[in-house]
């Protein structure tokens, strides 16, 4: 698990960015990185900013496009630096980034989780106890399952929920960090970070 990092570029964008953004911004990203769209350990965090109302952001100093991914992978994806990212309607011009380290966090919080069966909350309640225990945890930690979002792919609505855990150990907190919880990490889903963090809109 210590081989795994956030890759942080600088980002710049003028004009508002949808909330919704998770696909449009794989999308783009896969059209410069064809090797991304085929790898399975590359999540994409959902951009942050400051709400405008009308599901929409505006970026600021400190947005970037962060991706997480091993050590390993680091080069591969460096060339998104200096390149124009078409997401949706807006452009974003990619900067250089930087490397963040994971640390160990009793409390994470995910902006959207999405698991097969989203409609039924009960089920997708079991769905994250069963996800949380395969990572090695002996019980269940406290969560808290939040504000209903959808992601947009194409013509379809994904539903899924906004998931914080808490009193987490130091090892669950880096396996849920480092593994995610439900499926499309590619596309900002079910990627955590610590609750000290800037919250999402």
């Amino acid at each position: 698990m210590n081989t795994c990092i956030d890759l942080a570029f600088q980002i710049m964008c003028v004009t508002p960015l949808p909330s919704d953004h998770g696909y449009a911004l794989f999308a783009s990203i896969s059209r410069l990185l064809p090797s991304l769209h085929e790898s399975n350990s590359i999540a994409i965090h959902p951009i942050r900013g400051t709400q405008l109302g009308n599901r929409q952001i505006q970026l600021d100093e400190k947005s970037r496009l962060t991706l997480r991914i091993g050590i390993s992978e680091i080069p591969s994806c460096l060339p998104l630096a200096g390149k124009m990212l078409d997401v949706s309607i807006a452009k974003i011009q990619v900067g250089v980034p930087e490397i963040r380290t994971l640390f160990p966090a009793d409390s994470l919080r995910s902006r959207l989780v999405t698991t097969k069966n989203c409609l039924d909350v009960s089920r997708f309640e079991k769905e994250i106890q069963r996800q949380v225990s395969n990572l090695g945890a002996e019980a269940s930690p406290r969560y808290h399952i939040g504000k209903r979002r959808t992601l947009r792919i194409r013509d379809k609505e994904v539903v899924g929920y906004e998931v914080v855990f808490e009193e987490l150990s130091p090892t669950l907190s880096l396996a849920i960090q480092v593994n995610g919880i439900g499926g499309r990490r590619h596309m900002g889903c079910g990627v955590f970070v610590p609750m000290q963090n800037r919250p999402t809109p």
